[in-house]
């Protein structure tokens, strides 16, 4: 079983900005945005928050894009 690696957590269209340039190279990152099932379960939870994995093999390919992109936004 292939393990995954957190990357980012942060504003969906940021993190969809990296999902998108980790794309651009070959990487299809795994998205996660609990915000819906905390609001089925009648829970809060951080608003617009998502969470992006890779595969912890691809995580050499995309620590350059991963930094480049942070550094872009001012993270």
């Amino acid at each position: 079983m292939e393990e995954n690696e957190w990357i980012y957590t942060g504003p969906t269209l940021v993190a969809k900005g990296l999902i998108a340039r980790l794309k651009e190279i070959g990487i299809n990152p795994i998205e996660r945005n609990d915000q819906e099932s905390n609001l089925m379960g009648g829970f809060g939870g951080v608003i617009n928050q998502m969470m992006v994995f890779i595969k912890k093999d691809d995580l050499l390919k995309a620590q350059p894009i991963i930094e480049e992109f942070l550094k872009e936004i001012g993270e």
